[in-house]
């Protein structure tokens, strides 16, 4: 296991906004499962070997207190309307923060992320690195130093991120890969098995019940 340590990067869209793809399902349950995804991709993070902190991008300031309570810590967009720009910035905020460390951003949208997967793709990290998500176009993870941090999110990103010189991860990692844009992705999570507050919502309760259990213990598209 690599001796480097990291910081997560998680983008989080207000949940009210976020999984307009998850077609099908009301407004309400849309929304929880949002929360809950970007909750559980926390909750993974936190307990990944070498991960000294999550640091939350969100403009929702109540999701954001929630996000605190679990154990985040918590900055508002940089950029509006500019996802690298505002990565950017909270990499750069991150190097502040915990100097030494490497940035790392991660979709917040891999309910059924485990931290081993997570562990083994930043074993590979070495200068600008990325993770190819399950569709093979996207990108769930991209990772660099702070200096080299150049994030290229939005459709296609994986041949950008290649094109750019960013090494590509190889471990199956296939939890980390799947990031859950609608209902198919959702069916595969569920094979793959998801976090706590996913499960929860999905058997019926709400994300709410979840805050702060984890305090003393431990998206962007494509």
């Amino acid at each position: 296991m690599s001796a480097a340590s990291f910081v997560v990067i998680l983008p989080v869209k207000p949940p009210a906004l976020g999984k307009s793809r998850l077609r099908g399902l009301p407004d309400t349950r849309r929304r929880d499962l949002a929360a809950a995804f970007a909750r559980d991709t926390a909750y993974a993070a936190r307990r990944t070997p070498g991960v000294v902190a999550v640091l939350a991008v969100t403009d929702d300031f109540r999701f954001a207190a929630e996000l605190a309570e679990d154990g985040c810590e918590v900055i508002p967009d940089g950029v509006s309307e500019d996802l690298n720009a505002s990565l950017r910035q909270a990499a750069a905020e991150a190097g502040r923060r915990w100097p030494g460390t490497t940035p790392v951003t991660l979709c917040a949208d891999l309910p059924a992320l485990v931290p081993d997967d997570l562990a083994a793709a930043l074993d590979e990290v070495a200068g600008p690195t990325f993770v190819r998500d399950a569709a093979g176009t996207g990108t769930t993870v991209y990772a660099a130093p702070v200096a080299e941090f150049e994030p290229h999110f939005g459709p296609g990103s994986a041949t950008r991120h290649v094109q750019t010189g960013a090494r590509e991860v190889v471990a199956p990692a296939a939890t980390l890969r799947l990031d859950v844009d609608d209902l198919g992705d959702l069916g595969g999570a569920l094979v793959l098995g998801v976090g706590p507050h996913t499960e929860e919502v999905l058997s019926g309760g709400k994300p709410e019940g979840h805050v702060g259990e984890d305090a003393d213990g431990g998206p962007p598209e494509g």
